[in-house]
């Protein structure tokens, strides 16, 4: 099988961590990630199913060839495990729809990984990343208020919130960076 190397993620790279394209033995990880109370309660409210994970796994490929940007897989250097998926991507979503198309960028990591800077790291790598190539580019990232860590995260990156976004029922507040 030819793998089209064009739309695959760039590898990169910070102190502790490898942030990779999406492979297909990384369902099973993804699967657990998203089936994760504490993971879930904050992303989409309940468990994903394999095929909801599978389907997203290809969507966050497809993104690269789409938009060239998407998602990363989180993998710790020393280790290789794998902590989790960060990424920047475009939903289409009624809110999406409503400020252009803007990038989202998103961050999930297993709870034992929690507290220990992986998050800052992976997201402080994409931005610089973004930086370079999504130049003069707003970016945005929703976060659930009661999920008080992403939302210092998102604070020490350097977004501004500037609202709160309703969603299924489900409030969000709003947070731009302009890279």
């Amino acid at each position: 099988m030819t793998v089209c190397r064009e739309a695959l993620a760039p590898r990169l790279e910070s102190e502790r961590l490898i942030l990779r394209g999406f492979e297909p033995a990384d369902l099973d990880s993804s699967y657990a990630l998203r089936n994760h109370e504490v993971v879930y309660q904050y992303i989409s409210g309940k468990p994903s199913t394999r095929q909801e994970c599978w389907y997203r796994l290809l969507r966050a490929t497809g993104m690269w060839a789409f938009k060239g940007y998407g998602s990363w897989a989180i993998e710790q250097k020393d280790s290789g495990a794998y902590l989790g998926e960060i990424g920047l991507f475009e939903t289409k979503s009624n809110f999406s729809l409503a400020n252009g198309n803007l990038p989202e960028m998103g961050w999930m990591l297993f709870p034992e990984y929690f507290g220990k800077g992986f998050a800052n790291e992976a997201a402080q790598t994409v931005l610089a990343w973004a930086t370079d190539h999504l130049k003069d580019r707003e970016i945005y990232c929703l976060v659930d208020p009661v999920n008080t860590s992403s939302v210092r995260l998102a604070k020490r990156l350097g977004f501004v919130e500037t609202g709160r976004y309703l969603n299924d029922g489900i409030e969000d507040l709003v947070f731009r960076k302009v890279l």
